[in-house]
């Protein structure tokens, strides 16, 4: 059994006069042995953390890390035009040297996809044809591609990336088409929440949509939640935290490697917290639960 790479999402409220202070969390991250860190992606005000375009605080993030990977947690593949999609991850391909994880996702919100003028109803078909087309660019030169919603035509991307074949893909979601679409298009899948039985039953279904093809290449990873026991939590937790709801070392630890066993590869952390504890909360983790996973 691999051992489990740990993340840390930088998904507090930071405060708006000290920008640079998300970039020296992911820089302690990196200094505590963190594998990656990881951004979500929302246009609007969620109330939840920080809300801002994923690529670019990701390239920020590259420049004042070395090692750390990069995770989009999760990109929405809609909100952007597959040519743009294709050209700003493999821009953030180059210059983190080949760093980032290119989480993606359909979306759910509805007042951002009026706000940016793509019928929701469109979303998982539009996912669909924006990686294949990001995969043809970042393949091909020049690339030819007829999709529903893009047409290239001998196109050459402004940048290609440093990792053959593009940026590895992790794709988001639970139902049937989710799993397809990382059966298609995906070097893994990411979830949200998980717990071992359904990281097993993902496996699962995995396998039986698989037709053959060899599942076991794939990545499985997600996000879970976790408040450190010294700490006071800033918002609840969305899910299940880990480690149950007075977590100690020992259960998180648990939890974590039970997560393991059932075939998760990467767990990123979500915490909680204000963002001036969140350096305390990785401090946490670091010195209490990572060493009990062996």
């Amino acid at each position: 059994m691999p051992p489990l790479r740990l993340g840390i999402s930088l998904q507090p409220r930071w405060p708006l006069d000290d920008g640079a202070r998300v970039l020296r969390a992911a820089r302690h991250a990196e200094d505590l042995g963190f594998d990656h860190v990881a951004v979500g992606n929302r246009l609007l005000d969620s109330g939840f953390g920080l809300d801002t375009d994923p690529l670019v605080l990701l390239s920020a993030v590259a420049g004042a890390t070395t090692r750390l990977r990069l995770l989009t947690s999760v990109l929405v593949a809609p909100y952007y035009p597959a040519l743009v999609l294709a050209n700003q991850a493999a821009t953030l391909d180059v210059v983190s040297s080949g760093r980032l994880i290119l989480g993606v996702g359909t979306g759910w919100n509805p007042a951002e996809f009026d706000a940016v003028g793509v019928p929701a109803r469109e979303r998982g078909a539009r996912t669909d044809d924006h990686l294949a087309a990001a995969k043809a660019l970042w393949t091909r030169r020049p690339a030819d591609f007829d999709g529903p919603f893009t047409t290239l035509r001998a196109a050459h991307l402004g940048v290609p990336p440093v990792t053959v074949g593009g940026p590895p893909v992790w794709i988001g979601g639970h139902s049937d088409a989710a799993l397809r679409r990382v059966l298609r298009f995906g070097h893994g899948w990411y979830g949200t929440g998980a717990d071992a039985a359904e990281v097993v039953d993902v496996r699962r279904r995995l396998g039986d949509l698989a037709d053959a093809q060899d599942t076991g290449r794939l990545t499985l990873a997600s996000a879970a939640f976790l408040t450190p026991p010294s700490l006071p939590a800033a918002i609840a937790a969305p899910g299940r935290p880990l480690g149950g709801t007075a977590p100690t070392a020992a259960s998180v630890a648990d939890d974590l490697g039970r997560l393991a066993e059932a075939g998760l590869t990467a767990c990123t952390l979500w915490l909680p917290v204000a963002a001036e504890h969140v350096e305390r909360a990785m401090e946490w983790v670091a010195a209490e639960v990572a060493p009990q996973l062996g």
